[in-house]
């Protein structure tokens, strides 16, 4: 089974600072909902691993995080794209759980959940705590430079910064990006032209 795991706010859809609460606060990032579908159908399966203690918080509830995540599958729908499952980690840190990350439990549950080796497995994010929580896991790290990660709220040299400490990543621009340079990596590793 071919598996990458996204990070959702930052990675997926827009970021925001007081958190995305609801469904109208859902928009996606450019070219992101594209690049799934093109993953898909290249072979790989996607699921998301996201915090999201806006739940712990009370900023709102379970049924606006499945409202959200429905508009999420439909968007994907209509692009022939599909997200095959949604972790989440609801908590907040004080509540000392194991599935927040930079902690890798979201990653153990998915990787039980399908009978995956997580090792190699690639994991996209845009914070250092998606790149820390995948590598604790065994994944293959990548930042994405939107979100948390965009250049207008990090520079050169903080995005240095943060590869210094989880040694692999690779940076991309968008998620995009990355699905254009795993599906070229994987045709030059079967022979079939290309360059990654």
């Amino acid at each position: 089974m071919k598996l990458v795991i996204l990070d959702r706010d930052g990675t997926i859809n827009e970021d925001r600072d007081d958190y995305v609460k609801s469904p109208d606060e859902w928009v996606p990032v450019p070219g992101a909902l594209e690049a799934i579908a093109r993953l898909n159908h290249n072979g790989w399966h996607t699921v998301v691993a996201t915090n999201q203690s806006g739940v712990g918080r009370g900023l709102f509830d379970m049924a606006s995080l499945n409202a959200m995540h429905l508009k999420m599958h439909q968007m994907l729908a209509v692009h022939g794209g599909r997200v095959d499952a949604v972790f989440f980690c609801p908590h907040v840190s004080e509540d000392c759980c194991a599935c927040r990350k930079p902690l890798p439990g979201l990653f153990q549950q998915i990787g039980e959940r399908f009978a995956v080796d997580l090792r190699e497995v690639p994991v996209v994010g845009d914070t250092l705590r998606d790149l820390q929580a995948g590598v604790a896991a065994g994944c293959e790290p990548h930042l994405v430079r939107t979100g948390k990660a965009a250049p207008e709220r990090m520079n050169d040299a903080q995005v240095a910064e943060l590869v210094a400490q989880v040694p692999g990543t690779r940076v991309h621009a968008s998620l995009d990006a990355f699905a254009e340079w795993l599906i070229a990596r994987e045709r030059v590793a079967s022979g079939k032209g290309g360059e990654a």
